[in-house]
């Protein structure tokens, strides 16, 4: 492997072989995990979203911008708001995303660094700071 100091985040993932599995398993997990259940209900087309978040990887840990390329700016925040996501939606999402680091990313440090990031978005995503899911938003992830 290269000199993590001169490569990018992607580039030590494995580029988009390593990104691939990555997000397969992330959304295997999610599809699996029990725990899981309330993000992936959330969730319309797993193939979909999979497609979705390989694409924003791809650009955000240095690789080819396809997100932008397809959809324009990822603007990650504002495409959640239609959807209950709260500390328990948030915890999910990095339960499965710490599985599919833990399986797929040997690299202890690159994986602690990813999950620290990770951690740091999925916490900006909240946007119901309160478990009570009564609202009117809602839906489901296209």
């Amino acid at each position: 492997m290269s000199d993590s100091r001169s490569s990018t985040p992607y580039q030590r993932l494995g580029g988009e072989a390593g990104l691939r599995r990555l997000v397969d398993r992330f959304y295997d997990a999610m599809d699996t995990l029990p725990a899981a259940a309330g993000i992936r209900a959330m969730h319309e087309d797993l193939g979909r979203a999979n497609e979705k978040l390989y694409k924003f990887l791809s650009g955000w840990l240095g690789g080819p911008n396809l997100f932008w390329e397809a959809y324009g700016h990822p603007m990650l925040r504002a495409r959640h708001l239609p959807f209950v996501i709260g500390p328990s939606e948030r915890d999910q999402w990095m339960g499965c995303m710490r599985v599919a680091l833990l399986e797929t990313v040997a690299d202890i440090e690159l994986r602690e660094t990813l999950e620290a990031a990770l951690a740091q978005t999925a916490q900006h995503m909240i946007n119901q700071p309160h478990e009570d899911h009564f609202g009117e938003r809602g839906g489901v992830v296209q």
